[in-house]
């Protein structure tokens, strides 16, 4: 059974949701022309804003975040979204040397070996690479929902980062059934891996299946207490260090984080 046979339902002010989040995204590309990006992870939610920017034809980038340990499947959603749209990604890699000299002195999967090497792994191959991505920015939109996760569940529909750049989640009040229905009902390609029971994913070695009843964030970093999952793209410094995290082997250039 597929993910849209799974989850796709027409629910009450589902057409609201879209006109405000169009609207929101209309204004976004206004007021920071040529300055604004989508840093879509590649999921569900992404893809439906994708859709809407290219549906509408806004001038806003679309940039992602090529880890380097993806599953073949959502590295592939890139060519796709290009195909299908007409638009070209912004890819961002981690910087070789930095991972060479990372993987030879902690292995090839540090993340399982302590919640600091995971976040420093995260820190290589995700958060720098995303301080690119946002240096001549003064906005981007993510795809962060309130229901994804309690950590999420006060999620502003927009935010500033350290930076101050506006960070727009315009899905913020967007239930699951939203964005598969509006999947379902614009023919929106997604990954593939979303029919094998995983709703979030990430990297391919820090994202497993969930099994029925567990949380919609229990695939990723499974091994970890529940207050660590985030890989930084949208924790501030502040609560990172409250929570013990590696910020100190980090350069974090923005408060909020993909």
């Amino acid at each position: 059974m597929s993910a849209i046979d799974l989850y796709a339902r027409a629910t009450p002010g589902f057409e609201d949701r879209v006109a405000r989040t169009v609207a929101q995204l209309k204004q976004a590309a206004h007021d920071h022309a040529g300055r604004i990006v989508q840093a879509t992870s590649l999921g569900a939610e992404d893809m439906v804003i994708t859709d809407l920017i290219a549906r509408h034809h806004l001038p806003i980038a679309i940039g992602t975040l090529e880890t380097g340990k993806l599953h073949p499947e959502t590295v592939a959603l890139i060519g796709r979204i290009e195909q299908r749209y007409r638009l070209k990604v912004e890819v961002y890699q981690p910087k070789h040397q930095a991972v060479v000299h990372f993987v030879k002195q902690n292995g090839e999967e540090p993340m399982y070996k302590s919640l600091e090497l995971r976040k420093a792994c995260c820190g290589l191959r995700k958060l720098e690479p995303l301080s690119r991505m946002l240096a001549d920015r003064s906005a981007w939109i993510t795809g962060l929902r309130r229901e994804q996760s309690d950590a999420r569940g006060e999620v502003p529909f927009e935010d500033r980062d350290d930076a101050g750049r506006a960070k727009l989640n315009v899905l913020a009040d967007w239930t699951w059934n939203d964005v598969w229905h509006y999947i379902a009902s614009n023919d929106v390609p997604y990954n593939p891996l979303h029919d094998q029971f995983m709703p979030s994913i990430g990297c391919a070695p820090c994202t497993r299946a969930i099994a029925v009843g567990e949380d919609f964030r229990a695939g990723r970093w499974w091994w970890e207490q529940d207050n660590a999952k985030e890989c930084g793209l949208h924790v501030s410094a502040a609560a990172d260090e409250q929570e013990g995290g590696a910020v100190s082997l980090l350069q974090r250039p923005v408060e909020n984080r993909v």
